[in-house]
């Protein structure tokens, strides 16, 4: 079972050692986690190769360190999500946003450890992404999402196809360049958008 405290209200701040992770606490108890906090935090210091291990965790597809550390550093918004057991953490979350800083914001790079999953805490994740970007005045939320996880979306207020709208893509294919329309729900980049 799970139990929150405090994850939309006034926050506490935690610091488990003066490397580690501050930001603001949940309290996890689960009979198969044993007494846990977990933390959501904003801060840009990542260990790569941290973030690398909870992709790998998840069947991702690797990508060069170089363009993650890039993507990260242009990024609007980046939200880590740590397991703090004593003065241990563990990386078990992450999500990140690009944005125009003023109307627009979209999501990527969710992902949630395996054995976190199911227990409600990546709908915590994304509600904290949400409120992060609603607090800078963003009305405006897309993502991409894979098929599988549509669903667990759309409960959180996301729409497929707002309005008719489509998400298209370009992408270089062979030797000339194409532009690719993804506006069935069949295919593997689906948008989902919601205005908040």
């Amino acid at each position: 079972m799970v139990f929150w405290k405090r994850l939309f209200s006034n926050s506490e701040t935690l610091t488990s050692s003066p490397n580690k992770v501050e930001g603001e606490l949940l309290e996890l108890t689960d009979d198969s986690l044993g007494q846990s906090r977990i933390v959501f935090s904003t801060e840009r210091d990542i260990d790569l190769y941290e973030l690398e291990e909870l992709c790998d965790a998840v069947g991702w597809a690797r990508r060069p360190l170089r363009k993650v550390k890039k993507a990260l550093e242009f990024s609007f918004l980046v939200v880590t999500m740590w397991e703090v057991k004593g003065n241990r953490q563990r990386l078990v979350g992450f999500a990140r946003a690009t944005s125009d800083h003023a109307f627009n914001a979209t999501i990527w790079d969710v992902v949630v450890h395996p054995t976190f999953q199911k227990k409600g805490l990546g709908k915590a994740l994304m509600k904290y992404t949400i409120k992060k970007l609603r607090s800078d005045d963003i009305s405006n939320i897309t993502l991409f999402a894979d098929p599988q996880v549509v669903d667990f979306y759309r409960q959180l207020g996301f729409v497929l196809d707002p309005e008719g709208i489509k998400g298209m893509f370009w992408y270089p294919r062979g030797n000339r360049d194409n532009l690719v329309y993804t506006g069935s729900s069949n295919n593997q980049n689906t948008g989902c958008s919601a205005a908040w």
